[in-house]
């Protein structure tokens, strides 16, 4: 069961640009409030064709979906879009340490 719903318009990825920003080796993580009734906390992941081909992109996909589901239901912040950007320095990253820099930036971003 995951506790946050998906964000899937280009608009709302635009609009979560112009909110906090937290900057690790393996990913961007990008906090917008939504300023609007609805407390429910939305997760985007977006990694660039840059990164690596199509394999090691829905890899880091994968790994960002079980780092969510671990931790915005916790950590999140309520009535905010959360967008992950993924970096090249997270194809080799291991597991452990993409989760501690996302219970970092969380904790920095969530106050």
């Amino acid at each position: 069961m995951r506790g946050y719903n998906i964000i899937k318009k280009r608009s709302d990825f635009l609009a979560a640009n112009r909110g906090k920003r937290y900057a690790t080796p393996g990913f961007v993580l990008l906090v917008k409030d939504r300023q609007d009734d609805d407390p429910a906390i939305r997760l985007g992941i977006t990694i660039t064709k840059k990164v690596g081909n199509a394999v090691v992109r829905n890899r880091m996909r994968r790994r960002f979906r079980e780092m969510a589901r671990e931790m915005l239901g916790d950590k999140g912040k309520a009535g905010a879009d959360h967008v992950l950007i993924g970096r090249d320095g997270g194809i080799d990253q291991d597991f452990a340490e993409l989760r501690t820099d996302m219970a970092r930036a969380l904790d920095k971003l969530g106050k």
